[in-house]
């Protein structure tokens, strides 16, 4: 199972890309993570990609691109993968689609996960952060609260700017800008679902499920 899970920020992607791979026992490909991970293991491309973050640039889109083959090449991935966070752009998704060629990876499947924006708003709005250990937590998980469940700390919780109306309108502005035309360039070639996100998460997941399965079985 080929999977690359696609939305705006804040439908979940994450959630149930983790739920997924644990379900299907497939690895969730993060392209942040594996960047992170070949500069941390200081591999031909994470010592370039380095380099040009360093600079305060972003990583080209072929030295991403060789990084995220690296991983598809490698064992973990040889009963299929989710991948998240790529492509964000239609040139990204053309380069993409040269790499899945490559590598004889036929059955790759976009799943759009959908949800109003007015509710992507409140959903972001109303999570807290834990300044000590990073986690993340909704409003309605900590009430009444005042230490960190994952790391004890006290009174920790804040609203990350990420998380901050304005800039989550700006962030959705950019996808329907910029990210948005990605679900054209797979919708004419037949290879995408989509599923509303607006559920609760396990109710969204039972419906990813029930689709990635019938679409195995019609494979």
């Amino acid at each position: 199972m080929q999977i690359i899970l696609f939305g705006s920020p804040g439908v979940g992607k994450g959630t149930q890309a983790k739920l997924l791979s644990e379900q299907f026992n497939i690895p969730h490909i993060s392209t942040g993570d594996i960047l992170r991970k070949a500069v941390q293991d200081k591999t031909e491309l994470g010592l370039k990609a380095a380099e040009i973050m360093n600079r305060g640039e972003l990583v080209p889109d072929d030295i991403m691109i060789g990084i995220i083959k690296d991983v598809l090449k490698s064992e973990r991935c040889k009963n299929g993968f989710i991948l998240d966070g790529f492509p964000r752009t239609t040139i990204q998704a053309e380069a993409l689609d040269k790499l899945f060629a490559e590598l004889h990876l036929n059955d790759v499947l976009l799943v759009h996960i959908t949800a109003d924006e007015e509710e992507i708003i409140k959903r972001l709005n109303g999570r807290r952060a834990c300044k000590v250990c990073g986690s993340i937590f909704t409003l309605s998980e900590i009430e009444g609260l005042k230490n960190c469940p994952k790391c004890g700390a006290e009174n920790s919780f804040y609203l990350r700017d990420d998380d901050k109306e304005d800039v989550i309108r700006k962030r959705l502005k950019v996808y329907e800008t910029n990210t948005k035309p990605v679900l054209g360039y797979y919708e004419s070639k037949g290879k995408v679902v989509t599923i509303n996100g607006l559920g609760t998460i396990e109710e969204v997941n039972k419906e990813l499920i029930d689709v990635l399965k019938s679409k195995k079985v019609q494979n």
